[in-house]
């Protein structure tokens, strides 16, 4: 993906909330770790794999995104796709960023919890000096094996001590609501971890109500489908309950028909707390500010408009006070 350095377009200072940090995979990380693991890919090339990258839905993606993960096989490997990534968001605006990894998806496939924990972690922990930007390492849990699994996971990780700092809900939505990760969000709140889950991409409005209520979340990660409820909405503004929405990603994996059609302008007419991510860059088209690209290349955002969303992600961040007040004022600058 280029990076873009265009001078006369400065990317505003920005926090990215909803990263998965194995969707930053580029094609040419997966056929390099392929080969020093002495993996055979199902790809003739860089060609055949990128042709693989039209989904029809939200399934469709997910069968790729967990067959590449199949090169992760080292600490090393697992630092070197987080560096590319703050490398290349470093070069978006992103100072700040809440990095989701999915530890059951490695552990399913015999990977130590240990193993991908600490290759990730590692990289993280001198982000601010290396790259600008301080980070928070999300352990997102998947939402179509059983809550039981899930606890299990929670509970190594806190055994291990892990550097996490929130938990979140991820994979396939539909047919596995909020209500299912009760018990889950009990024992992560009892541990002093944030809050989030993705509510209302594929899955209806009521999961967000279910995240909300039944988990207590404090943000709702993608939520555009709130747009069809309007007590919904109405209740999100008065709350401030931050969404994290992921145009290029809506569009990608068509419950977005296309970015003409996205819901964003009608949610920040709303009054709702929306911020600008890019969820699995290296599948869905682009990072945060290819995002932003885009968003003003088909809607035409406002310079205000930009501001606010670049606001609202540093806002609606886990970060310190302290640390929001220093991207705020970077912001304000």
């Amino acid at each position: 993906m280029e990076t873009n350095t265009d001078p006369s377009s400065p990317n505003l200072p920005v926090a990215e909330l909803h990263l998965h940090i194995e969707g930053t995979l580029e094609p040419e990380l997966i056929f390099a770790l392929a080969e020093r693991n002495g993996i055979e890919l199902p790809y003739a090339d860089l060609d055949e794999l990128r042709e693989r990258y039209e989904f029809t839905d939200l399934q469709s993606f997910l069968d790729l995104y967990y067959a590449n993960m199949s090169v992760l096989q080292t600490e090393q490997d697992f630092a070197d796709m987080t560096r590319a990534y703050l490398t290349r968001a470093a070069a978006a605006g992103v100072r700040h960023a809440e990095i989701m990894m999915d530890p059951q998806a490695h552990l399913s496939r015999g990977i130590p919890l240990e193993t991908c924990v600490n290759g990730v972690a590692s990289v993280l922990a001198g982000s601010h000096e290396e790259f600008g930007i301080s980070t928070i390492l999300i352990a997102a849990f998947l939402r179509d094996l059983p809550e039981e699994s899930a606890l299990e996971v929670l509970e190594a990780l806190l055994a291990m001590n892990a550097p996490i700092g929130a938990i979140g809900l991820d994979s396939a939505e539909v047919g596995n609501p909020p209500s299912k990760f009760v018990r889950l969000y009990d024992r992560a709140r009892q541990a002093g971890l944030r809050l989030t889950a993705h509510a209302g991409e594929e899955g209806p409005s009521s999961y967000v109500v279910e995240a909300l209520d039944l988990l207590g979340v404090e943000r709702i990660d993608h939520g555009i489908r709130c747009m069809e409820d309007d007590e919904l909405v109405e209740r999100l503004v008065a709350d401030r309950i931050p969404l994290t929405v992921c145009p290029l990603s809506n569009v990608r994996l068509r419950t977005v028909d296309t970015l003409a059609d996205h819901p964003l302008p009608a949610m920040l007419a709303a009054g709702l707390n929306v911020s600008v991510n890019s969820d699995d860059p290296a599948y869905f088209g682009g990072y945060v500010d290819d995002n932003f690209a885009q968003l003003d290349a088909v809607l035409g955002l406002s310079a205000f408009d930009k501001a606010r969303l670049a606001a609202n992600s540093i806002h609606s961040s886990f970060a310190s006070e302290e640390r929001k007040a220093e991207l705020l004022a970077e912001l304000n600058a």
